[in-house]
Parts: C-alpha cells; sequence; structure tokens
C-alpha cells in the first residue's frame, strides 16, 4: 500500500491516494512496521525558474512550504535546525498542510520532519528568516553600518526592503539559487563585523536563473554558465562611495546584480558577451513580463558586465 500526502503549493490542500483497500488487521500490522515517510519540496516551490533554492520570511510569520509526502502521514510533525547544524530551535507543530510558523530568530533554516522517534531534514529549499527593516537603529543594524535609505530622509515613493539576510561566516557558501551562493550578494564594503547584511530579492534570483537557462538552451544544454557576480547588493552606505551610482540605486533593494558571463566560452569576458547576455535577458522579459525590469550594458573598463534588475518597467541603457 501507498499513501500520499501532497501539500499543494497554491491552495495548501492534502490528498490521499490508496493504491487498494485493506482490512483493519493487515493495516494495524502497517502501522507497527512503518518507516519515516520521504519527503521533498513540490517540484513549483522553487520560483518560476526551478532553481531558487530559499524561501524567505520574518521572524514568526506564517510562510508557504509545498510539500509532497510519500508514506504514512499519520502524526507528522515539523520543527526547525539552523542550516548547518542539527539542533532543533522550535518546539514540533503538526504538519497540517503548506503554511508553516517561520523561527522566531533570523537566519538560514532547514524544514525538519518529525513522526514518532523518526527525523527527516528536507533538503533543497531553504528558509531565510529576516532581520526586520524596524530593527536598524539610525544607519546601524547590530553593530553592521548600513546607512540611510532616501525614503527615509525625504519621504521618497520607494519604500525600503522588508527585512534583510543575517548572515555568518558560515552562510557564505549556502546554495540560494542553482548558480547563485549568499557570498553573492554581501556588500564590498570591507567591514570587519559580524553577521552582515544584505536585501534580496526572489524575483531577482528567478530572472537570474532564467536568463542562465536561455543562455544553456543555445547550446543544447550542451553548455554550463558561470555567473559571475560583480556586485550584489549594496547598502545605501556603499552605494554613496561608487562612481556614477544611481543615487536611490536598485542595488540597496536587493533587487539588482552586475553580472559578467563567458557566453561563447572562449575563457575571457568581451563585450560580445554582453551583448549576448543582453539578448537572453530581453528573451526572458518576453516570455515572463513580470519580471521586466533595466538592463544596463557596460563595456568599459576590464571586465565588460550587464546591470539586471526587477523594477517593473522595462528601462535600457548603456555605461
Amino acid at each position: 500500500m501507498t499513501l500520499v500526502l501532497f501539500v499543494a503549493a497554491a491552495v495548501g490542500v492534502i490528498q490521499f491516494n490508496a493504491g487498494s483497500a485493506m482490512g483493519t488487521a493487515p493495516f494495524a500490522s502497517f502501522l507497527k512496521t512503518r518507516t519515516m515517510p520521504a519527503a521533498s519540496p513540490t517540484m513549483d516551490a522553487y520560483g518560476t525558474s526551478g532553481e531558487v533554492k530559499v524561501r524567505f520570511t520574518l521572524p514568526g510569520e506564517t510562510l508557504e512550504y509545498p510539500l509532497q509526502v510519500q508514506g504514512d502521514p499519520t502524526g507528522l510533525a515539523y520543527t526547525w535546525v539552523r542550516a548547518g547544524d542539527s539542533v532543533a530551535v522550535a518546539p514540533p507543530k503538526p504538519l497540517r498542510g503548506a503554511m508553516l510558523d517561520a523561527p522566531a530568530k533570523p537566519g538560514f533554516y532547514r524544514v525538519v520532519l518529525l513522526q514518532g522517534t523518526g527525523r527527516r531534514v528536507i533538503d533543497g529549499l531553504a528558509v531565510a528568516v529576516l532581520t526586520p527593516f524596524q530593527e536598524k537603529v539610525g544607519g546601524v543594524l547590530n553593530g553592521y553600518r548600513i546607512g540611510t535609505y532616501l525614503g527615509e530622509r525625504v519621504g521618497g515613493k520607494r519604500p525600503p526592503p522588508e527585512g534583510f539576510m543575517e548572515i555568518m561566516p558560515g552562510d557564505l557558501n549556502l546554495q540560494i539559487t542553482k548558480h547563485l551562493r549568499v557570498s553573492d550578494f554581501v556588500t564590498h564594503d570591507n567591514q570587519k563585523s559580524w553577521p552582515r547584511y544584505a536585501a534580496v530579492s526572489p524575483r531577482l534570483l528567478d530572472k537570474l536563473e532564467l536568463v542562465v537557462a536561455e543562455i544553456e538552451r543555445w547550446g543544447d544544454g550542451q553548455i554550463s554558465v558561470a555567473l559571475n557576480v560583480r556586485s550584489g547588493f549594496r547598502s545605501p552606505d556603499h552605494n554613496r562611495t561608487i562612481r556614477r551610482a544611481a543615487r536611490d540605486s536598485r542595488h540597496q533593494y536587493g533587487d539588482a546584480a552586475d553580472v559578467a558571463v563567458d557566453v561563447n566560452g572562449d575563457g575571457r569576458f568581451s563585450s560580445s558577451d554582453i551583448h549576448m547576455l543582453g539578448l537572453a535577458v530581453e528573451i526572458v522579459e518576453l516570455k515572463h513580463p513580470s519580471l521586466a525590469g533595466g538592463l544596463g550594458m557596460y563595456s568599459r573598463g576590464r571586465t565588460p558586465y550587464v546591470h539586471i534588475d526587477t523594477r517593473g518597467k522595462k528601462t535600457r541603457w548603456r555605461g
């Protein structure tokens, strides 16, 4: 007999499918010998691109975490462990659908399913519990200098990020998409204190992965693309030190990245690479209008690169 528990991403319903009818005695025997069910995030849990490996939430909030569980779901519960650790940080709660209560403290976590004495860590999809923006005091957040957003000073139309990833040294290599790590979004400001903080938009992560997928499609799956992130998140304090940076740069909000890709595979970054990269961005925006945004082509300097963002409207420029 196979029982399948499917927690749907859209509606959070639970479906049970039995392979055959069973009598009371066989079922009781099954319960005595049951094993911890296999479980994994559903395919649509990884964003539009299918490659985003983290979900963002604020402390204690309810988040959608769609799971597919194969086996007997009786008595399933969940808790959380920090990424790279094995100690539970919260008491178990019954698993009743796709909506889970997030941990109370910022950091990177993984879901752990519990059943009796069984325990299964869910790999593949981490949860980043953000430090709320409101915890920033002046321009400083827990000793880390972020600075002040334009909207804080002059009542700008663009609200600041709702929160920031809290990053410790052990988090830097955590994969947040197939091709991107936490370290790709840390501000290059040479501050020495930990934790560091960075804002990241899941829409930007999806767009970058879709761009990579488009380039790989041109090679019929025979090429492997590496993203070189020159600049991800920039704190407002650091952004003011960047020559020719926009005063209210999208980088400060976590929805922009400057990237270089060796598209033609010749072992270097060139102007032809950024033109092909720009074409991939155009195709992605045609296929996914909700990810429309800025595309800046920068061919000067030693390493040509492209600025990509998800501001919501198509904007083009050259630098």
